[in-house]
């Protein structure tokens, strides 16, 4: 099992926006491997959105409320790419240093 100060911070939020963890010793289980699965996701999501906000602002016709939708998208993408952000950095400090 995994020591506490090694806890995964998973993808997702529990009840009520509470950060779910993950205590395992196998980095390639199931749970993991999901974990990886939905963070690769959420980060080519926030990459398209960047590119279709990179748009819409060049566009002069976009109006208000399309740039209202777009920050709150754009809002909801951070906060995913900072909790894949958290969550790995976790797994780095856990580790220690890796060397390719």
């Amino acid at each position: 099992m995994t020591a506490p100060n090694e806890l995964r911070l998973l993808p997702w939020s529990g009840p009520e926006g509470t950060p779910c963890y993950l205590s395992t010793d196998n980095e390639g289980g199931y749970m993991s491997r999901l974990a990886d699965n939905v963070e690769a996701l959420q980060l080519a999501m926030a990459a398209d959105l960047l590119e279709q906000a990179s748009d819409k602002l060049d566009d002069s016709d976009t109006g208000p409320e399309d740039l209202r939708r777009l920050a709150a998208e754009l809002t909801g993408a951070l906060q995913d790419v900072l909790r894949v952000a958290t969550s790995r950095g976790h797994l780095l400090t856990a580790s220690g240093p890796r060397h390719p």
